[in-house]
């Protein structure tokens, strides 16, 4: 979000490449892919889970 900015559309097929704390290689994280469905499956996430992407800065959580 701090990179791109709130309100730019993730497509589908993106990718990041993340360093996970203690880990020596970096993993892919289909990005696009994630927040696709965790948008459409909004209705099935807990109070804290809508709470924690809101904070992120999701504005449909």
């Amino acid at each position: 979000m701090r990179r791109e900015g709130a309100h730019r559309p993730v497509p589908r097929g993106h990718s990041e490449e993340i360093t996970v704390d203690g880990e020596a290689e970096s993993v892919t994280v289909k990005l696009g892919g994630w927040v696709s469905n965790t948008k459409t499956r909004r209705d099935k996430l807990t109070q804290d889970q809508l709470d924690s992407l809101r904070e992120l800065g999701m504005e449909w959580a």
